[in-house]
C-alpha cells in the first residue's frame, strides 16, 4: 500500500525522513526493530530507491537508526527518557581534565599572590627559554619522589608537555635518525603533532600486557628510529603500566641501538606503588627524555610542564624553545615555584591520589556488576583512563551513538591509533569528570545497550586473529 505523503515544504526524502521520525519518537517504530527493506521503503513511499537510501542515510547520521550489512537498517535502542522538564543528567566519561570541584584554587590565588610581591621584578621581563632557574632548582627537589635525578641545568619548564613533545619531534637528534616509533594506540596529541610535521611514524603494539620486547628490538636495529614514545604508567587510552622489567629491557635496548626514548610522565604524581621506577631512573647512558605534566593533577590552564634532557639535546631544546614562545610565562613559573616549596602540591596531590583512587574503585566494581563477560576493561588501581572493549560483531561506534543520545560522553579509541595500523573496537573512559553515582549510571547503560543489541545480532565472540588486542 503506497503512503501518501507531502512534499510542499521539502524534498521527498525530507518528508520520508519526518515521517520515520515521527514513528520512531510514538513508539510506532519500537526500538531495535527492523525497520522496511530500502525497495520497501520505496513501494510503500511510491519514490525511487535513491530517494529511500538518502532518507535512510539521514537518518543514520543522526544516530536515529543503524545499518547491518546484509541484514537491513534497524532503529537505535533507546533507553527510557524521562519527560522534556527532566533532561538526563550529562555525564563526562571523555573529558581529560581535572574537575573544577577538586581543583585548588584559593591555594594557588594565594601562591599568584605571594609571586607578585616576591618576584615583580622578574614577572614583566624576559626569562631564560628553560625557565626560572629558582623553579628549575625546586624540580630538582621535586623530582626526586619519582626516582628522577638530575642537575637543574638539564631541566627544562615547558608550555605544557604537550610542547615538550612537539618540539622533540621536530628536532634533530645527535644519533641522526628521523623516525618516530609510537604505542598502538597512544596519546591522541602525539600522533597529531607528528602528522602535523609530516614526520614518518611507525607503530608497535601495546596491549594490556605491554610491548613485545623482541619486536621492539626489531624496530630498533633495522628501523632509524629518533625516539620511541612511550607512556609507561597509566597509558592513555588503556590505563595500563608497565612492568618495571620491561622498562629495564627498554633502557638497555635504547644504549644498544643508540635509539633514545621520550618517557611520558603525565601521571606521575598519582603513583601509588613506590616500586614502580621511571624508565629514566633506569637508564646510565643518557638515552631517556623525562616529560613530566602539571596539568592533571593542579590547574590545567597554567600550561606547566618539565623536561630533563641529556646534555647533547639542551642546546638544541634551549633553540627550539626560544623559537616557540621565548619562555614560559613568568608568573605560572613563580607561583607553582612556592606551590611546590610550600608543600602545598604534596598535599593536593595526595587528595588527588584518593580521589581518583575511589573513582577506579567505583568503576571495577559497576564493571563488575553490570557487564557481560565478554567485554574487557582493565581498570587500573589509580590512574584516570580504562579501555572498554566491545565485543564483535557489536561496533564501538553504534554505542558511542547510543550513549550520545543517553547525555554520556566517552572517547573511541580507533582516534589513538596511527591510520595505517589495525585499530580496537574500543572506547576510552575517563573518571576525571564523573563522580561513583555517575559511573555506575553509565556503565548500566552501556550494559542496557550491550544486552539490547545481543539480542539483535548473533552471539558475541573473540575472533581470535584480533584476541591479542
Amino acid at each position: 500500500m503506497s503512503i501518501s505523503i507531502s512534499t510542499s515544504t521539502g524534498c521527498k526524502f525530507e518528508a520520508i525522513k519526518a515521517d520515520i521520525q515521527r514513528k520512531l519518537a510514538s513508539g510506532a517504530i519500537r526500538p531495535g526493530a527492523k525497520l522496511p527493506s530500502i525497495r520497501d521503503v520505496s513501494v510503500q513511499y511510491g519514490c525511487s530507491k535513491n530517494t529511500a537510501i538518502r532518507a535512510y542515510d539521514e537518518l543514520e547520521r543522526e544516530h536515529l537508526i543503524y545499518s547491518v550489512p546484509k541484514s537491513g537498517y534497524y532503529a537505535v535502542v533507546r533507553s527510557e527518557q524521562p519527560s522534556s522538564a527532566e533532561p538526563l543528567e550529562r555525564i563526562d566519561l571523555a573529558t581529560a581534565t581535572p574537575d573544577p570541584a577538586v581543583m585548588p584554587y584559593a591555594d594557588f590565588q594565594h601562591c599568584l599572590n605571594q609571586a607578585i610581591e616576591r618576584y615583580q621584578d622578574r614577572l614583566f621581563s624576559y626569562a631564560d627559554p628553560l625557565g626560572f632557574m629558582s623553579l628549575r632548582q625546586a624540580l630538582q627537589k621535586h623530582l626526586t619522589t619519582t626516582q628522577v635525578f638530575a642537575e637543574p641545568e638539564r631541566i627544562a619548564v615547558v608550555s605544557g608537555s604537550q610542547q615538550a613533545i612537539h618540539m622533540l619531534a621536530g628536532m634533530p637528534f645527535p644519533n641522526g635518525k628521523t623516525a618516530i616509533l609510537v604505542e598502538q594506540p597512544t596519546y591522541f596529541g602525539m600522533l597529531r603533532t607528528l602528522e602535523l610535521l609530516g614526520i614518518t611514524a611507525i607503530g608497535i603494539t601495546r596491549t594490556d600486557e605491554g610491548i613485545d620486547l623482541d619486536e621492539l628490538e626489531r624496530h630498533f636495529r633495522t628501523n632509524t628510529i629518533k625516539f620511541f614514545y612511550t607512556v609507561p604508567r597509566y597509558h592513555n587510552p588503556m590505563g595500563t603500566s608497565l612492568s618495571q622489567e620491561q622498562k629495564q629491557a627498554i633502557a638497555r635496548l635504547a644504549e644498544r641501538y643508540d635509539v633514545y626514548i621520550v618517557e611520558d610522565d603525565y601521571l606521575a604524581d598519582l603513583e601509588t606503588n613506590r616500586r614502580a621506577d621511571p624508565i629514566y631512573s633506569l637508564n646510565r647512558s643518557g638515552h631517556v627524555i623525562y616529560v613530566k605534566s602539571f596539568s592533571k593533577v593542579t590547574l590545567p590552564g597554567l600550561r606547566l610542564g618539565t623536561a630533563v634532557l641529556p646534555q647533547p639535546l639542551l642546546e638544541t631544546f634551549r633553540q627550539f624553545k626560544s623559537s616557540a614562545d621565548s619562555s614560559t610565562s613568568a608568573l605560572s613559573q613563580a607561583a607553582l615555584e612556592l606551590y611546590l616549596t610550600c608543600g602545598m602540591f604534596d598535599r593536593h596531590a595526595a587528595r588527588m591520589r584518593e580521589h581518583y583512587r575511589i573513582r577506579m574503585e567505583a568503576l571495577r566494581t559497576t564493571a563488575a556488576r553490570y557487564l557481560p563477560q565478554e567485554v574487557r576493561l582493565h581498570v587500573p588501581d589509580v590512574g584516570v583512563f580504562a579501555r572498554l572493549l566491545v565485543p564483535p560483531p557489536l561496533e564501538a561506534d553504534d554505542l558511542l551513538a547510543a550513549l550520545k543520545q543517553q547525555n554520556v560522553a566517552a572517547l573511541p579509541t580507533a582516534r589513538s591509533y596511527l591510520r595505517t595500523f589495525a585499530k580496537d573496537n574500543g572506547l576510552r573512559l575517563s573518571v576525571m569528570r564523573a563522580n561513583e553515582a555517575q559511573i555506575d549510571e553509565a556503565i548500566r547503560r552501556i550494559a542496557d545497550w550491550i544486552g539490547q543489541a545481543c539480542r539483535r545480532k548473533p552471539p558475541l565472540h573473540w575472533d581470535p586473529v584480533v584476541d591479542w588486542i
